[in-house]
Order: structure tokens, then sequence, then C-alpha cells
């Protein structure tokens, strides 16, 4: 029996309210039609509050994971959060039509801020959500005003070969338990929330497509971008070297401000960050006169 037979639906669905019921009160839901499918967002904060856009990491983090630092973030800006389409949530792509490129993807994302009437915003994401953010800043900086990253992948550096040999058998034959231990390994003794690790267990056969990887920025073009970045990175991942991250994002970008926060796991990210994360990224968003 294959994974995708063993996936319940309404499990997922659950198990997703579930965490969304962690976020501040007031959210609502958008959907938006894209080229590629109708995208789930995420809405928290002021009508009137400057626009953040956060994009969620790769698998089944989803845009729920970012509850820790939702309401820190809303009480002063009107916070998106999206689901990626084509991944574990409540987008939905349009039949065969899906990103397969780092260009699909820009173009995605630009449908996105166009149906949310978003012309310049803050932008921010995790992990894979975060490669997404910088490839999107580089192809439309007008439209960036900010840009944070949170513990960023294949976007300074590569991942290290013991995380990849060690998730390869949940990335072969992905189950419940397999995902559940790959991410207890990977967060060590900071034990992940119960409600955030069942989302991702009910997420084992989600008819996914297959995600948009590839290549990291060229340096070229990092050097030229000219967009204030923030770059948090946990200190305790196994997903890469942080500190041959923050190396090499200070040799490439000019304005970038680097941050290793302590006693954290790369998966552990956003929703198992240290409390002040949320006050961080606010101020960096809203920087003083």
């Amino acid at each position: 029996m294959s994974a995708r037979d063993t996936y319940d639906a309404g499990r997922f669905h659950a198990a997703y309210d579930t965490v969304m019921d962690k976020w501040p009160a007031g959210r609502e839901a958008r959907t938006v039609t894209t080229p590629f499918g109708e995208t789930h967002v995420n809405v928290v904060g002021p009508p009137d509050g400057p626009p953040v856009v956060l994009l969620p990491g790769g698998g089944a983090a989803t845009s729920a994971s970012w509850y820790a630092q939702a309401g820190a973030l809303a009480r002063t800006h009107r916070v998106h959060a999206v689901d990626l389409v084509g991944a574990p949530g409540r987008s939905t792509p349009a039949g065969d039509r899906h990103p397969r490129t780092v260009a699909d993807l820009d173009a995605w994302l630009d449908a996105v801020l166009d149906g949310l009437g978003i012309g310049e915003t803050a932008l921010g994401g995790h992990s894979h959500g975060a490669w997404i953010a910088l490839h999107h800043a580089l192809h439309a900086p007008g439209r960036v005003r900010r840009l944070f990253l949170l513990d960023p992948t294949q976007c300074f550096a590569g991942f290290r070969a013991a995380y990849l040999l060690r998730a390869l058998p949940m990335l072969l034959r992905p189950t419940p338990r397999r995902v559940r231990a790959f991410l207890e390994w990977e967060t060590g003794a900071a034990t992940p929330d119960p409600d955030w690790l069942a989302l991702q267990e009910a997420a084992v056969g989600f008819p996914t497509r297959r995600p948009v990887t590839g290549p990291r920025p060229e340096p070229d073009r990092l050097r030229g971008l000219d967009v204030p970045v923030l770059l948090l990175l946990a200190a305790n991942s196994r997903t890469h070297d942080p500190s041959a991250v923050a190396s090499r994002a200070r040799e490439l970008l000019p304005r970038v401000e680097v941050a290793v926060l302590p006693d954290v796991s790369h998966h552990a990210l956003p929703q198992g960050a240290p409390p002040e994360l949320g006050g961080r990224l606010a101020g960096f968003l809203t920087p003083r006169a």
C-alpha cells in the first residue's frame, strides 16, 4: 500500500484547522486565482496596515506554521500567509499546470500579490519558502520593500550530507512514523508542538506536485540586490552549517543583517522559535525613522 493510498483528506484538514486555531482572532481566509490554480491565503491584522507576505517551508509546513509569529506581526501589519500551490495545504493546482521552474514561481507569486491587491510588500519565508522569497526579490525588487529569510535552504550554502541521508527513507517511502522520527531527530531536545507534528503526519500521501528546486541565486545578482534583508539562522540546524550560510550571505548581500537564534533547529521554525522572534521580525519590518 502506497502513502497516497493511506492519505485521509478529512484527517489532514482537521489537523490543519487545529493548528490554524492557534492564530490570533480576526483571521480570514482568501482564495486567489492564478494561472497555476487557486491559492489559499490566511490573512490577519489591520486592513490599513502595511502588507507582509509569509511563505512556508516545503513539504507539509503550510501557512498554519506561522501561528507563533502571526500575533506580533499583526499588531502593526496586514499579514498574508500563503499555502504553496502543489504542496500540502488548501491551495489547489490547476490540473497538471503547476510551477515547474523558478520563472513559474515568480509568475505565480506575482499573480498572488496582484490578486491580493498588493503592489509593494515586505516578504519573508522559511526554508524552501525563503528560497522562493529571495528569488522573487531578485525578480521583482520594486515589489519587495524588505525581505526576511528564516533559516533559508539552497540560498547561500548546500545541505549537509548527513541531513540528506537521514531524510532519504522518509522521502523514498514516507510514513507517519518515518516523518515523526525524522522531525524528532532534527529538532533534538526541542520537542515539536504535538498539533503541528500531527499535521506533518496527516500530510503523508497528500497529492502533491513535484516541487521546484534548483539553483542557488547567482552571486552577481545577489550583490546587486538593493533591498534590506534580515537573515535569521537556527543555531542547532542539522540542515546546513549556519556559520557557512552567514559568512556567504554577508559576502554577497550588500544590505544584510544576520542573527543566529539560539537553542532552535531548522524544522522547529517558525512555530517553535523563541518568543522574541515575532517582535524582532516586527521591528525589522517597521524600522524607526
